[in-house]
């Protein structure tokens, strides 16, 4: 019996891309374990991961081509060749370019969140096409712009010094759930007597383990911002020499945030006037004491209307009080911003035909551009859609409009994936991608700072192939011989940092693979002394940028497009504002098929508070329907003051055809984009809850 231990990497979208060692028993992956060397795993997995295994050999991993024999969305299918797949592709995405390559569209976000199987030889070969560029703005793309225009790229207080905070802001997030690692070290900051406050509409896991929870309505947290500025600066508790250092426009904030005084936040975040001026002076006094603050912010807060100016008004907080001076303050939405990656020797946007227009197409709205007939200022209709790493049909907002989208039958689609999906039951071609155990790969992470080697534990199952490998396979019968279509996944993966610059010279591609993991050489303190990565090189309460780019220069309150507030003749119709955060057993719409984490989570469920569930004669175990003018779905209801008054709560993202009525939470979310960066507004909505009724 032959046994080893295998070096590999999680993929999934979380913060935390934690280290596995994975146990081999002649040529069988027994057990995945997180790597109790690696600073940030230090050996605990979350639910999920620690049951790889169970996703890699599930009964109804996909092993073999298939093509389409049902109507679109029914899933039927039959098994078919990697010859015939291939040709039938290349087949008909040759037919559509002769016409127009803009008709061709890649869907892909972060089912693997490495950069090989993620975007390497795929974007060659769409380049290479000349097809339509896809905005890959699903989840940070609101808040990524906000931050870029305050602080530059995306670096932040290192989440190793977590623990050191006294002063811990989780602004619009539920780390137990999403962050498991930076939580273990916020417990030890607690237990070293740091103050836990989460700033959430909803009392999440990790809020009810806090000090204080502060229940602001949806899509308001630019407001509370706002409000801590107006009460630091009105207080002097302010760090005069950091400002006048390292920022830029304080005279034109100050002069801003006047207008937002505690009675003013309190009234539009809907929570006390005490709760807006104490969380300031937690803030300001702690900072003016010497001791660190860290704000943790995460991507609830991006998914309103003004989610990019939500990030971008939280972000001046730490130059105000120059929390940024230590290693354990400051702020951090994601840390992708430090790793040095080589985008261009991956993705060779250079073979993009030179004499052809391009156009790019928002993956946050597929569902009205998969319905669009084609005009001059859309350009061609869409005819083909190639799909990797995403289940769009579950995920995407407005969700019966894409599936009305994904339904064409004059729309080809092809699906890469490890399981019969929603997204897969309205392919027309099916090919089985291999699961993380089964190929290399190469990570940077947005939670900590670690270079990551992935390498293949197992061989493929049945016919499964990398990504990498279909579209190498596709580029050859496309007829394409530039010499980078024959580059094996290894030599990509060594590409994919670029290993001259200080932050990662220390290291190479054999290296990480051998040692499995390498920090990124960085000062522990960011931003001590400046060094933003604006076009000012300072914190900028003033952003020229964004007034070149038509935005509002200063922080501001971008209210809702649906609340009660903001829209009173809509809520007077759909009374109820409506977030959908991820269930603590999924991630997005992954593991919603693994039998033991389904069970855990049981079934579609909505939290309603206990007012609004007697208002409407609804008991707990009630089935409730959900709806507004985009659509409807069911749930069974929880009544639990968890869910803040005027508000409900359905934890997602459910497959549909795991749903009783074959639908979720996305049918009533919108199509309608955030204030910058072209982001979802997946939490900016309203809805009525009645009884469902009994068939």
């Amino acid at each position: 019996m032959s046994s080893s231990v295998v070096r590999a990497v999680c993929p999934h979208d979380c913060p935390d891309t934690c280290a596995l060692l994975v146990t081999v028993q002649d040529g069988v992956a027994t057990e995945v374990k997180g790597d109790p060397d690696h600073p940030t795993t230090g050996g605990v997995l979350c639910t999920k991961v620690a049951r790889y295994t169970e996703r890699t050999y599930h009964p109804d991993r996909l092993l073999y081509p298939q093509k389409r024999v049902g109507n679109k969305g029914e899933g039927k299918f039959v098994r078919i060749s990697w010859d015939e797949a291939i040709a039938t592709i290349a087949s008909r995405l040759k037919e559509i370019a002769a016409r127009n390559p803009l008709a061709i569209l890649p869907y892909s976000y972060a089912g693997t969140m490495g950069m090989v199987q993620g975007e390497s030889m795929s974007a060659r070969v769409l380049n290479k096409l000349g097809a339509s560029f896809l905005d890959r703005t699903i989840c940070a793309s609101a808040g990524g712009a906000g931050y870029k225009y305050t602080l530059g790229d995306r670096i932040g207080t290192d989440v190793e010094q977590t623990q050191n905070a006294r002063l811990i802001i989780i602004w619009g997030g539920n780390p137990i759930a999403s962050n498991l690692h930076f939580w273990t070290r916020v417990q030890e900051a607690k237990r070293n007597g740091a103050k836990i406050i989460a700033i959430d509409p909803y009392r999440s896991l990790s809020a009810e383990k806090c000090h204080q929870h502060i229940a602001v309505r949806p899509g308001t947290d630019s407001a509370l911002a706002l409000g801590m500025m107006h009460v630091l600066i009105k207080e002097d508790l302010l760090d005069h020499d950091y400002i006048a250092q390292y920022t830029l426009g304080f005279d034109q904030l100050k002069q801003r945030v006047a207008e937002w005084t505690p009675e003013k936040v309190a009234a539009i975040c809907g929570i006390t006037i005490a709760e807006v001026e104490g969380l300031a002076r937690d803030y300001g006094e702690g900072a003016r004491r010497g001791e660190p603050s860290l704000i943790r912010m995460n991507y609830g807060v991006q998914r309103v209307h003004g989610g990019g100016m939500a990030v971008r008004n939280i972000c001046c907080l730490p130059a105000l009080v120059g929390a940024w001076r230590h290693a354990a303050g400051g702020a951090l939405l994601s840390s992708s911003g430090g790793f040095v990656k080589n985008s261009k020797a991956l993705e060779r946007p250079d073979l993009f035909p030179e004499a052809q227009a391009s156009r790019t197409i928002n993956m946050s709205d597929i569902g009205n551009s998969l319905m669009h007939p084609g005009s001059a200022e859309f350009g061609p209709k869409i005819e083909a859609l190639v799909v990797y790493n995403s289940n769009p049909v579950a995920i995407a907002p407005d969700s019966s409009v894409v599936a009305r989208g994904f339904a064409r039958e004059d729309l080809f689609t092809v699906v890469l994936e490890h399981f019969q999906t929603d997204t897969a039951d309205y392919a027309d071609i099916l090919l089985p991608a291999t699961t993380q155990l089964e190929h290399v790969d190469v990570h940077s992470a947005y939670g900590h700072r670690y270079m990551m080697a992935n390498n293949a534990a197992i061989a493929p199952m049945g016919e499964a192939k990398s990504n990498a490998e279909i579209f190498r396979l596709l580029a050859q019968a496309l007829g394409f011989t530039d010499p980078c279509f024959t580059e094996s996944d290894d030599a990509i993966a060594a590409q994919a940092f670029n290993y001259q610059h200080a932050r990662t010279e220390h290291t190479n591609w054999e290296q990480l693979k051998q040692q499995g993991w390498s920090k990124l050489k960085m000062p522990d303190a960011a931003f001590a002394h400046g060094g933003f990565t604006t076009p000012s090189g300072k914190c900028e309460f003033y952003s020229q940028q964004m007034l070149d780019d038509g935005l509002d220069p200063l922080p501001a309150y971008i209210p809702p497009y649906e609340s009660v507030v903001s829209n009173p003749e809509l809520a007077a119709k759909y009374p109820l504002a409506m977030i959908s955060p991820p269930a603590r057993n999924f991630l997005n719409s992954t593991f919603v098929n693994v039998k033991s984490l389904r069970d855990t989570e049981g079934e579609p469920h909505l939290d309603i508070h206990p007012e609004d569930a007697t208002r409407r004669e609804i008991k707990a175990g009630d089935r409730v329907r959900i709806f507004n003018d985009r659509g409807s779905f069911l749930a069974k209801a929880r009544v639990t003051d968890k869910a803040r008054a005027g508000m409900v709560v359905g934890l997602s993202i459910w497959w549909k055809k795991f749903a009783s009525d074959h639908k979720n939470a996305n049918e009533v979310t919108s199509q309608k984009l955030t204030d910058m960066g072209g982001g979802p507004t997946f939490y900016d909505l309203l809805v009525e809850v009645e009884k469902a009724k009994i068939a």
